[in-house]
């Protein structure tokens, strides 16, 4: 129960600090240690303990939003095709796998954090910060002598992971685009049927993806991810109407699944791997979110919850294009789709989603990065120099 900040003797013992240097969106942002109470925030709802209720939740649904969206990306498209590769029972099962282990995965990197935080009386922990401590807790001497190295090479591995996501993306953004307006004269309004495609010439896929590139410098200098939050639930809701089209359309004319093999070829089961391995984007976000979490306590709800949506989705899409299509399946299940308006808005639709999702993956690079060079310059050169490496960083995507 919320009360006054005199009636909980950690408050009075544990430090405030504020947040990431945050804009704050009360008097300040300010949390004691890692076990998510909030000393300011009991005084500001001490005379109205439902508002901390209201606050706590609106954080917990920023969290599932994001962590959603930072999951469902570009892989989910070619899940159908990782099917073939692994056969109609054992893809399924193995997505499942999959998703438990990630999961499970995530859940212990969150609960190394908190205890790092308890431990060392810090009210947050990044990946670099939980990998040293964790190696400097280790039996082993050389671990311990050697345990800022870990932390280099965490954050060296994480910046060219999602880097490289972000890569995938502005290449799909281009390839997707380029679909559309090649097939613009040949789409019809009758989707009934899927006659020859004619395709018009356009420029090359690099002119399009210069095309996106003021889109994507805006987005990145969103710096705040709660502001992030709102293109992180655009992206959730046009990728759910994208794929509610890309299911109806599935289920229709489902033909009988006995001549699909259970267990594929063992020797393209790597091929589902890297696919299904892809499709797991969120590793990144996870610490981020957690340290952004007002009740940091409720983040293993919200991480499960999150894990076993996109698990459900990632199952249901791959097996029912699997079924669908069989064998004729495509690299993305786009493109065995008929070419009409109401299937090309899904193109389009996964545009407008993926070029939101590109500012949530950018942020983890960023928020490793930029710290680190600002904090070599002079404070008046520290934004500039904050808004050139945006810059270069997504020219170089």
């Amino acid at each position: 129960m919320v009360g006054h900040p005199t009636r909980d003797p950690e408050c009075q013992q544990r430090p405030w600090r504020l947040r990431d240097n945050q804009e704050p969106t009360y008097p300040a942002q300010l949390r004691c240690g890692h076990t998510g109470k909030e000393c300011l925030l009991d005084l500001l709802t001490s005379a109205h303990p439902h508002a901390h209720v209201f606050f706590l939740s609106f954080r917990a649904f920023q969290a599932l939003v994001h962590l959603v969206k930072g999951n469902i990306g570009t892989g989910v498209l070619g899940l159908p095709l990782a099917m073939k590769n692994a056969g109609i029972l054992m893809g399924p099962l193995s997505l499942l796998a999959m998703g438990f282990i990630s999961c499970h995965c995530m859940h212990i990197l969150v609960r190394c954090a908190q205890r790092f935080c308890h431990r060392l009386n810090k009210p947050f922990m990044d990946y670099g910060d939980t990998v040293m401590h964790g190696l400097e807790a280790s039996p082993s001497t050389w671990l311990r002598n050697h345990a800022h190295w870990g932390r280099r090479i965490v954050s060296f591995f994480l910046i060219v992971t999602q880097m490289g996501f972000c890569c995938v993306y502005i290449v799909f953004l281009a390839d997707k685009l380029k679909q559309v307006v090649e097939a613009v004269n040949s789409t019809t309004n009758n989707c009934h049927y899927n006659r020859t495609v004619i395709l018009t010439p356009t420029m090359d896929s690099r002119l399009y993806m210069l095309s996106f590139l003021p889109f994507l410098v805006l987005l990145v200098l969103v710096r705040n991810l709660r502001a992030l939050s709102i293109f992180s639930l655009l992206a959730n809701i046009t990728m759910l109407v994208s794929l509610i089209i890309i299911t109806q359309s599935i289920i229709q004319g489902i033909p009988d699944p006995s001549h699909l093999p259970l267990v594929a070829n063992w020797k393209t089961y790597a091929l589902f791997f890297g696919t299904a391995v892809f499709s797991f984007e969120s590793i990144g976000v996870v610490l981020p979110l957690e340290n952004k979490m007002k009740d940091a306590r409720r983040f293993p709800v919200i991480l499960s919850l999150g894990m076993s949506i996109v698990t459900a989705l990632y199952i249901s899409i791959g097996t029912l294009g699997y079924l669908r299509f069989g064998n004729d399946i495509k690299a993305s299940i786009t493109l065995n789709l008929p070419n009409c308006w109401l299937y090309q808005s899904v193109k389009i639709l996964y545009i407008i989603g993926i070029l939101c999702t590109y500012a949530l993956q950018f942020y983890v690079p960023a928020e490793i990065i930029i710290p680190f060079a600002t904090s070599q310059v002079l404070k008046r050169w520290a934004l500039p120099l904050d808004l050139f490496i945006r810059l270069a960083m997504v020219s170089l995507t």
